[in-house]
């Protein structure tokens, strides 16, 4: 079963770690990576660009309006995410508690199943 992993990475939160702090959540992403390739649960991962770089599209009227975004008023956005396969939702959520963000204080980690998904590549 494959599974959506999502991180929504809180700038308050991250801008109160040390940078040596901040440094280990983020070379962590790779060890987790390359832990989760060699099991073969690696499908793949998607970081994000900032919210304030993002935009809004909405047709009304047939006419599409463009707005900056975010689509939503919060202080945790999706920052990325992880696509895994596997055996059950336990063991996404074995691989979901090793990320690195998942030991921050403040911070956690959404795990969805995909119900439907399209290799665009095939």
């Amino acid at each position: 079963m494959k599974y959506l992993i999502m991180m929504y990475p809180n700038a308050e939160v991250m801008d109160a770690l040390s940078e040596e702090e901040r440094n280990a959540v983020f070379q962590g992403h790779g060890e987790f990576m390359a832990k989760i390739k060699e099991t073969g649960e690696f499908v793949g991962t998607v970081a994000l660009g900032g919210a304030d770089d993002s935009s809004v599209v909405r047709v009304r009227g047939g006419v599409p309006a463009v707005t900056d975004g975010p689509y939503a008023e919060s202080k945790e956005l999706m920052g990325g995410y992880y696509v895994i396969e596997v055996k059950d939702r336990d063991r996404a959520h074995e691989v979901a508690a090793m990320i690195p963000d998942a030991a921050v204080e403040g911070l956690g980690i959404e795990v969805r199943p995909i119900i439907f998904s399209e290799d665009a590549s095939a």
